[in-house]
């Protein structure tokens, strides 16, 4: 099957991956600018474009896919049987989605109509669910409303972090993409219930500031899914103190201000919370500093029961 294929970051190699590996024609790959990173500021290429370079495929960077006709040109010319698309990052317009024979099909990270947006993984678990998933679906015009063409459900591990689960769930896409493929155009079109749908928001870098007001069990899962961006953190001495693990612990009778530093032990800081709970800081990282095991803090840091983080 001739296959364009519209994708950005880590998350989507593994459908990348799977579909030149049962024998697609993978004839465009369709991802993002490059953009500035690391301290120099110097531009940094998607993940996608620097895979799909070392295979020798064609990659094209189209900076508003909405407004580039040249771009739609030249997909016109490709004459695609099917867009195949995983967090590619832009908003497609109605000439794209509907040019190919077999039109286009998208790979998200959720069970839809849940949590619809660009962050499915991210508020799955913030919100404690125990489980989610994969679902493929035909694109339209609107937010992932499009039918539904399969799905796969997985639980979600008790301590995974979101990038742990991402990447799952993106290997797990994979597989489902290839074996919907191979069916496509058998496979029943399920409409989506709407009155089901919720929104999962693109999360911004100032989201990870923790609220030790809230029980230490919403804490652990703020963590968790701002893990690895864009990361939990907390204020020391007017710097930022990234939380990169840590768990709930039992909760204290004289556990006293929200964000006061209790106790300081081999397994971590011990932080009161909301309700007199209590969260273990077990890994974390100061302003510029390297990521540490909070034992490994304690010994180089001057921090001790009564600080309170901000």
């Amino acid at each position: 099957m001739r296959i364009a294929f519209f994708g950005s970051p880590e998350a989507a190699l593994p459908s990348l991956e799977g579909l030149l590996a049962a024998g697609h024609s993978v004839e465009l790959v369709v991802t993002q600018p490059d953009k500035p990173a690391g301290r120099g500021k110097a531009p940094a290429a998607p993940p996608v474009k620097r895979f799909a370079l070392e295979r020798g495929l064609a990659v094209t960077q189209p900076a508003k896919i909405r407004t580039d006709a040249g771009f739609l040109e030249r997909l016109a010319a490709i004459a695609p049987d099917v867009n195949v698309v995983v967090a590619y990052g832009q908003i497609m317009p109605a000439s794209v989605i509907y040019l190919p024979r077999l039109k286009s099909i998208n790979v998200h990270f959720s069970l839809l109509p849940v949590y619809r947006g660009a962050a499915p993984v991210e508020w799955a678990i913030l919100n404690g669910d125990s489980k989610t998933g994969v679902t493929l679906f035909e694109l339209n015009e609107r937010l992932d409303e499009g039918d539904i063409l399969s799905r796969e459900e997985v639980e979600i591990g008790a301590r995974e972090t979101a990038g742990e689960l991402e990447a799952r769930l993106a290997r797990l896409g994979a597989d489902l993409l290839v074996r919907t493929l191979a069916d496509i155009e058998r496979l029943p079109r399920l409409p989506q219930d709407h009155s089901r749908a919720t929104l999962a928001p693109k999360l911004k870098k100032e989201s990870g500031h923790i609220d030790w007001t809230k029980g230490a069990p919403a804490v652990e899962r703020m963590v968790r899914a701002f893990s690895p961006w864009p990361g939990a953190f907390s204020l020391w001495g007017g710097q930022r103190l990234l939380v990169h693990a840590g768990r709930a612990a039992a909760r204290r009778e004289e556990c006293g201000q929200a964000g006061r530093l209790i106790a300081v032990s081999r397994d971590g800081l011990e932080i009161c919370c909301g309700g007199g709970t209590v969260y273990v800081i077990e890994r974390l990282q100061r302003e510029n500093k390297k990521a540490m095991e909070a034992a490994a803090f304690v010994r180089g840091a001057n921090i001790e029961p009564g600080v309170l983080l901000e």
